[in-house]
């Protein structure tokens, strides 16, 4: 039974990465006004379903309270009408950060004059492992997108 399940995280985990991947060769060339309304549209849609998010962590929250869990760590899970506007307000606040693709960070000339140019890109698929804040999601999912990377997000227990 435990290798079945192991063979199972490892098909799934390869899926996502090959997804990921797949992902960023589409993100690297997105335009910024793209990406822009990407966030707005997540900001938007963070408000307009609130009242599901806040039902689904009263879940998250009883089952995290029947695992005996602290009351610190409860309180970084808890969601409100509060905590979800400042989500939103979060990803909104990405929305309008300049785009840092593309951006020419040095140049110089060689003496035989070749002009060079440090130009910044994106890395493609990033992995973040994180204490499961539900804002810590909402913030990682937009500085990627923002980027023009994909995002592999693992939250902890």
């Amino acid at each position: 039974m435990k290798q079945d399940s192991t063979a199972n995280v490892a098909a799934l985990m390869q899926d996502m990465g090959r997804a990921a991947r797949a992902a960023a060769q589409v993100l690297a060339l997105a335009p910024t006004e793209q990406k822009n309304r990407a966030l707005a549209a997540a900001a938007a849609a963070l408000r307009a379903h609130r009242s599901d998010i806040l039902a689904a962590n009263g879940a998250d929250m009883r089952s995290a309270t029947a695992r005996e869990t602290s009351g610190a760590l409860l309180d970084r899970l808890r969601l409100d009408d509060n905590r979800v506007e400042a989500m939103a307000r979060g990803v909104a606040d990405v929305e309008k950060l300049a785009d840092p693709v593309g951006n020419v960070l040095a140049r110089w000339s060689r003496p035989n004059g070749l002009a060079i140019q440090r130009v910044s890109v994106p890395l493609g698929v990033i992995g973040i492992i994180y204490e499961s804040r539900p804002n810590v999601t909402a913030e990682a999912g937009a500085l990627s997108l923002k980027s023009s990377n994909a995002v592999i997000l693992r939250g902890g227990s």
